[in-house]
């Protein structure tokens, strides 16, 4: 019986693999145009900042890495949240604020749509992230984690989850710790189809991003 548990998560993990290679590389290329468009915009209200942001990330068992998005704030955003944190609007190892001064016009827009999350394809494609699986968090949201926050750091990172599908920034960070952990229980490819069909149906107009 457990050699058949074992067997079955190798075969979902494989395959799991193989349909983020052809995902990401099929997002891509389709979404080139898309790419291009936002890049336009982003330098058009910002000439000096660059279109891609990378920020360090914790993931599967601790691995630290570069995820990138679409830039989607001023330059020294990262210098101006320490005057920010007592303004945070969601509990736990986590800072979410609605009205952040730091997001440029173009990013809300892109930040509404989850479009400045379209680069981490490419996280996707290096292996670092999955189309499907828990939030990456930064390093200073693990500093603060307990042994049972941990548990989300058992597997690879996602581009889109069950939190995001679920509530994502309406809900409170033992929340998302619950739903992470009930995904990485239950994951299956089915499992995985479903929260990308989610995600595509709540991409547009969600009023829980940002």
């Amino acid at each position: 019986m457990i050699k058949e548990d074992v067997d079955n998560q190798k075969y979902y993990l494989f395959t799991k693999r193989c349909l983020d290679i052809l995902g990401a590389s099929f997002g891509i290329i389709l979404l080139l145009f898309v790419f291009v468009i936002i890049a336009i915009l982003i330098k058009g209200e910002d000439r000096r900042g660059p279109v891609f942001f990378k920020q360090k990330r914790i993931g599967k068992n601790g691995k630290e890495f570069y995820m990138y998005k679409f830039r989607s704030m001023v330059t020294d955003a990262e210098l101006k949240l320490k005057d920010l944190l007592e303004k945070n609007e969601i509990s736990g190892a986590m800072f979410k604020m609605k009205e952040d001064p730091r997001v440029t016009k173009i990013g809300r827009f892109i930040r509404k749509t989850s479009l400045d999350e379209l680069p981490q394809l490419w996280n996707v494609l290096k292996g670092d992230m999955s189309l499907v699986g828990p939030r990456p968090p930064l390093p200073r949201e693990v500093e603060e984690y307990t042994t049972y926050d941990c548990q989300r750091l058992l597997v690879t990172p996602g581009c889109t989850g069950l939190w995001q599908v679920s509530g994502r920034s309406n809900l409170s960070f033992k929340e998302m710790v619950n739903l992470d952990l009930y995904y990485i229980k239950k994951r299956t490819v089915i499992m995985d189809f479903k929260i990308i069909a989610k995600t595509i149906k709540v991409l547009f107009g969600s009023d829980s991003a940002f």
